[in-house]
């Protein structure tokens, strides 16, 4: 994948005051915006995310949580994203901390080396409380991506 993380949130887009009292709600609301290959129905992008959070909670901490599909459904690297959601009101998701998610990082990747090597870096500048911080304050896409940028390298 020569993609980097900052790149494949470029693609896949901020979206903020997402409302949801769950997981699969924000999910509902959110594969209705994505952008997908014509070849993937949102329906099942849906019941790929819901699949995963019912196995177990992929909230990791921090207010965080990082659902993804655990086959992957896109079939060209150019359709990879990962997609910011930002919760109106925080949910409860079983986080590890107990905190409630109020950030989402959906991963769309197209084979389990990407989406292993998105989840690897999304780890990376998650551990940062300088990336935390800019996260819960609601910093605007350039400032993180510029951020992401910095701890990436």
């Amino acid at each position: 994948m020569a993609v980097t993380l900052a790149q494949l949130i470029q693609k896949g887009g901020i979206f903020n005051d997402v409302e949801g009292s769950s997981a699969k709600e924000v999910y509902r609301k959110i594969v209705d915006r994505l952008e997908l290959p014509e070849s993937i129905p949102s329906d099942d992008v849906y019941k790929a995310l819901c699949d995963r959070e019912d196995l177990m909670s992929t909230a990791v901490g921090n207010c965080i949580a990082i659902p993804h599909c655990r086959v992957p459904l896109l079939k060209n690297e150019e359709d990879q994203k990962v997609c910011v959601v930002r919760l109106k009101n925080p949910i409860d998701m079983s986080a590890p901390d107990g905190l409630s998610v109020s950030v989402m990082f959906i991963i769309l990747a197209q084979n389990l080396k990407d989406h292993l090597k998105v989840l690897s870096d999304l780890g990376n500048v998650i551990k940062a409380p300088k990336f935390r911080k800019l996260l819960a304050e609601g910093a605007e896409e350039s400032q993180l991506l510029d951020l992401i940028r910095e701890l990436s390298k």
